[in-house]
């Protein structure tokens, strides 16, 4: 049996997949935010109670943000930043008395869970994306993910939002140490704080999108020009990778109306003939539990 673990900067959740994928445990806890040591033992603590609950010692695929650096050994890029730095990977396996743990990018195993068994099965290629705390991405190409040199392959939150408007210009500071990052304009508190700003009071990502639909008319406006951002980010990946499917992810990926609205607006942005992009926008098979499943996925049954 396989543990899968999703180390996200609001939560930890594990899952046990038997060897036909079948759930047999799951388990979701708060992720500590007081050190990088605390959540090391969290992890392990989930992994523990996992292993319990399944009667069974398991092999354990863990998702986190950022990548492992392949010049360093260490966490680099994570928007977790107390992971930066740190060699996860030998303090988990140190921590778990374990030989390997796998450990790859949670935009990737989404990416991975979706391509293999999600929203995105049967396509040659799919981009899978994290819309939430931060926004990262992950490519998967005939069934395998594309990690690159750096291990940076898919990290579209970090690149400048395009076409920038006037209004836009510098853009917002990233915690990355750049302004006007995707993720810096189209996470969920970047989101949030756009409107809190213009409509003198907060809500959630989700809420807004819902108090748009019900005619609250800055919650439309905010709605509209966050498509139409996201739309401008995604037209770049359209243009590089052409993918066949792009699955969302993350807390704002239940925004249901984002999948009607981003690809009319980004035939606008696309190189290809406006009425013909095949490209389709779907929410994820697995939802929430994605990121978890393809932790699990590292390893083969």
């Amino acid at each position: 049996m396989r543990i899968g673990i999703d180390l996200g900067g609001t939560k930890i959740e594990g899952i046990v997949l038997d060897d036909g994928g079948s759930e047999r445990a799951r388990l979701r806890v708060a992720t500590p935010g007081e050190s990088y040591e605390a959540t090391v033992q969290a992890v392990v603590a989930v992994v523990r109670d996992l292993e319990a609950k399944a009667g069974a010692r398991c092999r354990v695929g863990v998702g986190h943000p950022g990548a492992i650096s392949p010049a360093s050994g260490l966490i680099k890029n994570a928007n977790s930043t107390r992971l930066n730095g740190r060699p996860l990977d030998l303090d988990l396996r140190r921590a778990l008395g374990r030989d390997e743990v796998r450990l790859s990018n949670d935009a990737n195993c989404f990416a991975v869970s979706e391509a293999a068994d999600g929203a995105g099965a049967g396509a040659p290629i799919v981009f899978g994306v994290i819309l939430g705390t931060g926004v990262g991405g992950g490519i998967v190409i005939d069934g395998r993910p594309l990690v690159g040199a750096q291990a940076i392959g898919g990290e579209w939150g970090h690149n400048a939002l395009p076409l920038p408007r006037d209004d836009e210009r510098p853009g917002p500071a990233c915690y990355c140490g750049r302004r006007s990052c995707v993720e810096a304009w189209l996470s969920g508190p970047a989101f949030q704080s756009q409107f809190a700003r213009i409509a003198g009071r907060e809500l959630k990502a989700t809420d807004i999108a819902d108090a748009a639909t019900q005619g609250d008319r800055v919650a439309a406006q905010c709605f509209e020009t966050y498509c139409d951002r996201l739309a401008r980010a995604l037209a770049n990946v359209v243009n590089l990778i052409d993918p066949h499917v792009i699955v969302l992810g993350g807390g704002l990926s239940k925004m249901s109306a984002l999948y009607r609205r981003v690809p009319e607006l980004w035939k606008d942005y696309v190189f290809s003939e406006r009425d013909s992009i095949a490209t389709r926008l779907v929410p994820p098979k697995h939802g929430d539990s994605s990121g978890v499943r393809g932790a699990a996925w590292l390893w083969p049954v």
